[in-house]
């Protein structure tokens, strides 16, 4: 390389570097390109700034799911803090309703002895978010499927899911607060 192509190149890299960089910092700065903050989405209507958040429904056996997703799902509403959380259907500007239509709990891995060592939960729920003031859907999704897989402690057994999450708390725990995050995740910001 001559000498005056590396010179050239050094004092004119950082002229033809700010030609291409500063249209994008521009672009970036004026209109924000259309990128937002996992989690700060505004997909809602303006209007909507008390969502109603009723028990969902549990068409399970298992006793209690309902009570613990729907708590999940409020504190992860209320954790956003965009909007005000009650449990009512009335007086509010938008009601999400839940319904458990589904708990399975499969073995996935196994020790030498054939005995489980990890499990797969699904849950199957419908969601939908209805705008009251002209009772339009918002969100909906009529066959949510959720997938965690948990280690096993010694002694579990997934022939009955009911003592399963008897034993382990930690996994239903886990469970319905990924969940409760997947689904308002998927409503705020409308994926």
């Amino acid at each position: 390389m001559s000498l005056y192509t590396e010179k050239h190149r050094r004092t004119h890299m950082p002229t033809l570097m700010l030609r291409l960089i500063a249209p994008l910092a521009l672009c970036g700065i004026l209109t924000g390109c259309g990128y937002a903050l996992a989690g700060r989405g505004a997909f809602l209507p303006e209007h909507i700034q008390i969502i109603g958040v009723p028990i969902f429904t549990n068409q399970t056996p298992y006793f209690d799911l309902e009570q613990l997703f729907t708590e999940k799902v409020r504190s992860e509403l209320i954790g956003r803090g965009r909007y005000q959380i009650l449990p009512e259907t009335t007086g509010v500007d938008a009601v999400l309703t839940g319904r458990i239509t589904g708990l399975n709990l499969v073995p996935s891995s196994f020790t030498s002895d054939q005995q489980a060592s990890r499990y797969v939960a699904t849950i199957t729920a419908s969601i939908e978010l209805r705008d009251t003031m002209d009772n339009r859907v918002l969100w909906e999704n009529s066959s949510l499927s959720f997938r965690e897989e948990f280690d096993a402690a010694s002694g579990e057994n997934a022939d009955d899911p009911v003592a399963f999450f008897g034993q382990s708390t930690n996994a239903l725990e886990r469970l319905s607060s990924e969940f409760a995050r997947t689904v308002v995740s998927s409503i705020l910001e409308a994926f």
